[in-house]
């Protein structure tokens, strides 16, 4: 009889690993013994189910018979009936799932496992934490697979992954409710910490006095809609806001701008800041004493955590993701997307084609984001040529909205910007001149009143300020041809609409670049 010897060829047969806990034979993250006892608790007394209610659905069962007994439970529970081993079974056996579910014999072992529901929560949370594992298996083996695909766009791949781990937590992680001891000691450890706080302010500030005290400042988790015509000055007004935050109250913000590059925004926070022409700065055109003013007056702005992406044609998948990083890296207090119609849709919810389904996805995309990250999310938006062909004055209503009523939904507050002179009124209702007024019109705000506050506009600046900002103008204010009408409050005008200023020689503030001629009481060099 022949040897056996090995075959060095033949692959080693090896012995199954019963060992679970190893290699590739792991079993899902599961407590069938947990959920039997839950089970049984939930059928031993009549209140059991109050507690575990809004922590366990049938999706958090492991085995398929768990979760059809307690869908009875739940159907028993939303009839009003009560729930026992016997109203469960003939629940069960009315829609012929009985024997899905195990057969009675099957339910009735499950009460004799348990003695009372006195750990019933400690049990639920424990399942639920099973559930939470297994669907996050089922998402990392659908991006691993996803991830194998040469046809797969990697950041919608991402965007999909933080997206559904994200609703984990959401459907899983809920806020329990609180008695009112504990809610009003939440509410007065936060006045206390409001006490020192003189302007009332409870969001990140606008920086304008009459617009803050309206809105307490940009709130957490709104999304605000800033709508204008073409020219009104929707981008100054932003930069104004964020150069505020920013510079003022050291918050970090940042701004997507899918309209101007990062260079073109820099350029106008550069002429806003240090006060200079930005048609000289969009030359180059600048004076000697003009670099010193740039270079000195744009220290702060240089170190302020302010974060610009131009990104062209940017996706709202892009965006999450962006914000997310920008968030976790320097816990951003604010964004602004600049402007919401320039931004395209998933492609999943594009609507085929439909720019009114794409802007509406586009506009609650946005909202989610606010609310997911804590934050203000400050949306700019075209309106419609209605305004323009409609008589009177002209101001914005909620209706001009372009492309979609959805904005006016999803938004906590919209705010219209409106500049009379831009139409040739030159006076309101009141006989005040309207030169250099800018309105903003908050015409839905969900959280407070209805009101018009008024700013002023300084066009070769590209700034907003405080209507009666009570500070002298600089410089530069004269020599290129500042003009404003009589009458208006500002100081430092006379009578003859000609800026008239103080120089050092003169007893006044600044250095005089020319001699002789400001502060002589002739009319600055033009």
């Amino acid at each position: 009889m022949a040897e056996n010897k090995p075959n060095p060829n033949r692959p080693i047969r090896r012995k199954p690993d019963l060992n679970l806990s190893s290699g590739m034979g792991k079993l899902p993250p599961q407590a069938i013994d947990l959920e039997e006892a839950v089970l049984g608790a939930l059928m031993l007394e009549k209140d059991a189910l109050t507690t575990v209610v809004d922590i366990l659905k049938p999706e958090s069962f492991y085995k398929e018979s768990h979760k059809v007994i307690y869908s009875a439970i739940l159907d028993l529970f939303s009839d009003s009936q009560p729930i026992d081993l016997l109203t469960v079974t003939n629940q069960l056996r009315k829609k012929g799932l009985l024997e899905m579910a195990g057969g009675a014999f099957f339910i009735t072992e499950l009460t004799s496992k348990v003695s009372s529901a006195a750990n019933i929560e400690y049990h639920a949370r424990i399942i639920t934490e099973q559930s939470m594992k297994r669907e996050m298996i089922s998402i990392a083996s659908e991006i691993q697979k996803d991830a194998y695909e040469d046809t797969t766009d990697v950041f919608e791949l991402l965007d999909k992954m933080e997206q559904s781990l994200f609703e984990i937590s959401e459907k899983n992680i809920r806020k329990n409710y609180s008695d009112m001891r504990s809610i009003m000691k939440e509410a007065i450890m936060e006045l206390e910490s409001r006490k020192g706080q003189k302007d009332g302010l409870t969001g990140v500030p606008s920086g304008f006095t009459a617009l803050d005290r309206v809105t307490s400042g940009w709130q957490k988790s709104d999304l605000v809609i800033i709508a204008a015509r073409p020219a009104m000055g929707k981008t100054a007004f932003v930069l104004s806001v964020l150069r505020n935050a920013a510079v003022d109250h050291d918050r970090p913000v940042a701004i997507f701008s899918l309209e101007m590059s990062s260079v073109q925004l820099v350029n106008r926070l550069i002429s806003s800041e240090a006060e200079l022409d930005s048609e000289k700065i969009k030359r180059g055109n600048l004076a000697d004493y003009e670099w010193e003013q740039l270079v000195h007056k744009t220290a702060k702005l240089s170190k302020a955590p302010l974060f610009v992406d131009d990104t062209p044609a940017l996706s709202i998948l892009e965006l999450r993701a962006k914000c997310r990083k920008l968030k976790a890296q320097h816990d951003i207090q604010m964004v602004v997307v600049d402007y919401l119609q320039l931004m395209s849709g998933d492609a999943k919810s594009g609507g085929g084609g439909n720019r009114e389904q794409e802007i509406a996805s586009i506009s609650r995309a946005l909202k989610k984001i606010a609310k997911e990250l804590s934050i203000p999310v400050i949306a700019l938006s075209q309106l419609s040529r209605a305004v323009e062909t409609r008589g009177g004055d002209k101001r914005p209503q909620l209706s001009d909205l372009r492309e979609s009523g959805a904005i006016e939904q999803d938004a906590d507050m919209v705010m219209f910007l409106y500049r009379p002179e831009y139409y040739g009124i030159t006076e309101d209702e009141q006989g005040n001149s309207t030169m250099g007024v800018g309105e903003v019109i908050i015409a839905k705000h969900r959280n407070g009143s209805l009101e018009n506050v008024k700013l002023r506009f300084i066009g070769k600046y590209t700034k907003f300020t405080d209507l009666d900002m009570n500070v002298p103008y600089k410089a530069q204010d004269v020599m290129y041809g500042s003009k404003f009408p009589s009458g208006s409050g500002t100081p430092g005008f006379d009578s003859g609409n000609t800026i008239r200023m103080q120089s050092k020689a003169n007893g006044g503030d600044f250095d005089d670049p020319f001699p002789g001629s400001i502060g002589s009481g002739e009319p600055a060099p033009f």
